[in-house]
């Protein structure tokens, strides 16, 4: 399925979005973190928790957990928060 990724994490990928394959968003995630090593940890910390500054939408809505199920033909977004003033 299509993978929406955000420009601070293009020096994994060197793209706006990949390919990847899942049946929930944690298998997802793990399927990119194969194609592209440490984008996980960029994206959900060592309790295994989405981080405060990533937010992940399927087909338009918010994801609350890492085991939401996913089909084939979904959209993901990640969506990284910026801060500072």
């Amino acid at each position: 399925m299509k993978v929406l990724i955000p420009s601070a994490l293009h020096s994994y990928t060197r793209s706006s979005q990949a390919e990847a394959s899942g049946s929930t968003l944690d298998a997802l995630l793990s399927d990119l973190d194969r194609q592209y090593p440490g984008i996980r940890f960029r994206m959900i910390d060592e309790q295994q928790q989405v981080r405060r500054h990533i937010r992940l939408f399927v087909n338009g809505v918010s994801a609350d957990a890492l085991s939401q199920t996913l089909q084939p033909d979904d959209d993901v977004v990640i969506v990284q928060a910026l801060s500072g003033g």
